[in-house]
């Protein structure tokens, strides 16, 4: 360019990539963070004690495939058991009908294209080994369409930069490592995030495809059937200032429906296949035994946060009832949340999204250690502290502490890992 202007070669770095289409900008984030997580990974490693859950000096692979992905592992190799394991007492324990089999399918696929662990193979160390190795190929592509998704919800309502901070306070949070390991986590984000880019601009047949795939991604699914008949009602109120049309109302009953009767179907394949009409919530309510030990006790909707508030309250040496006092606190931080400028300003699909989560994860978890890892799909949540007013400065604060809370969960869950609180 003449008269002493700048060509854009020689443009700060920060404008040339402003000048980027919207995915090129999200995936220089994306692998920044990528970056960042995998280093805190290894200093993890470097300096995991010998009595940590994977010993001294464990690899990067050894925190892919560890915890739950070793179940997701286990479903890819041998596939689903015939029926659940019990104990002496008849009592049923952990088992892979916990787990659903869209990721662990999707990453032995991939593996087969390995040498040695085709799908004729029976070397099972070459398949495993190879099956690890494609899990965390799987959750770091589904992580950047996660985060793709989550930066066209914001845009479309904050304005660009809100929405890329939003992707750095994601992308490089305190669950990083969730888009490099065996877990179905960063798959089913991408799936929820991208349903609720389908709804904001109507395109109802992306989820007809993303709806059942998501239901047997992992639990949680029924949360969006109740987000779209949230939404459904919310665009009859709202019909005079935008018309509801027939087809909408179609689709919107129609989804309803599909996503209700797909959230439950697998218990009803596990307990079909296993001929126990209870399997599949007594496997699930198996690892929640291992924290109150209630081997008689069944699935009541809701009572497993009064259950946690009670174990948790005896592990920090409270009084129980400081215990309840402190569900309650947590309660009106999560309804308050939804009034604060940034909640406030996201699209109402979002908003309905993350009230209908967190019903579910009202009526059917138990706050054990991994609580904060099933928040994943409330990412929209921690996003919209980047709408609110604040400075540049403040938000390279906030990445920062991300950053460090992202180590402290890494370190304590998989660098130690070695007592039934510190499980991801």
């Amino acid at each position: 360019m003449a008269h002493g202007g700048l060509t854009r070669e020689d443009a700060p770095v920060s404008a040339r990539l402003a000048s980027r289409p919207a995915w090129i900008r999200v995936l220089v984030v994306y692998v920044a963070s990528r970056l960042v997580t995998t280093a805190l990974a290894l200093l993890s490693a470097a300096l995991a004690p010998a009595d940590g859950r994977h010993g001294p000096d464990p690899s990067l692979m050894d925190y892919v495939v560890g915890w739950d992905a070793a179940w997701y592992r286990e479903i890819a190799l041998n596939g689903y058991p015939e029926s659940v394991p019990v104990d002496d007492a008849g009592v049923v324990q952990q088992n892979a009908w916990a787990f659903m089999p869209v990721f662990p399918t999707i990453a032995r696929i991939l593996a087969a294209a390995w040498p040695g662990a085709g799908f004729a193979s029976d070397d099972i160390w070459a398949v495993a080994n190879a099956w690890g190795v494609a899990a965390g190929l799987v959750s770091l592509a589904a992580g950047f369409a996660a985060c793709l998704a989550l930066h066209a919800l914001l845009a479309d309502r904050l304005g660009d930069d809100v929405a890329l901070w939003g992707v750095v306070f994601v992308a490089a949070g305190p669950l990083g490592l969730l888009f490099q390991v065996g877990y179905a986590e960063s798959l089913f984000l991408a799936l929820a995030l991208w349903a609720l880019v389908a709804i904001s601009r109507e395109r109802w047949a992306w989820l007809y495809a993303i709806v059942p795939v998501m239901a047997f991604t992992r639990p949680g699914e029924l949360a969006l059937p109740l987000t779209i008949a949230l939404y459904g009602l919310w665009r009859l109120r709202t019909r005079r200032e935008r018309p509801l049309r027939r087809a909408e109302v179609v689709h919107i009953l129609a989804l309803g429906a599909l996503g209700t009767v797909a959230g439950f179907a697998w218990p009803v394949i596990a307990n079909t296949v296993t001929g126990d009409p209870s399997a599949y919530f007594e496997t699930e309510l198996a690892w929640r035994r291992g924290w109150i030990g209630d081997a008689e006790g069944g699935f009541v909707p809701g009572e497993g946060w009064l259950q946690g508030a009670s174990v948790w309250a005896g592990l920090w040496g409270i009084p129980q009832w400081a215990g309840y006092v402190l569900l309650a606190l947590l309660a009106a931080a999560a309804v308050a949340i939804f009034f604060t400028p940034g909640v406030r300003a996201l699209g109402i699909e979002t908003r309905l999204w993350s009230a209908s989560y967190l019903v579910y994860i009202a009526l059917v978890l138990f706050p054990q250690s991994s609580t904060l890892r099933l928040l994943l799909p409330l990412a929209p949540l921690v996003a919209a502290i980047a709408g609110a007013r604040m400075l540049r400065s403040t938000r390279i604060l906030v990445a920062v502490v991300f950053v460090a809370l992202q180590f402290w969960w890494i370190h304590a869950m998989y660098g130690y890992g070695n007592a039934y609180f510190l499980i991801p």
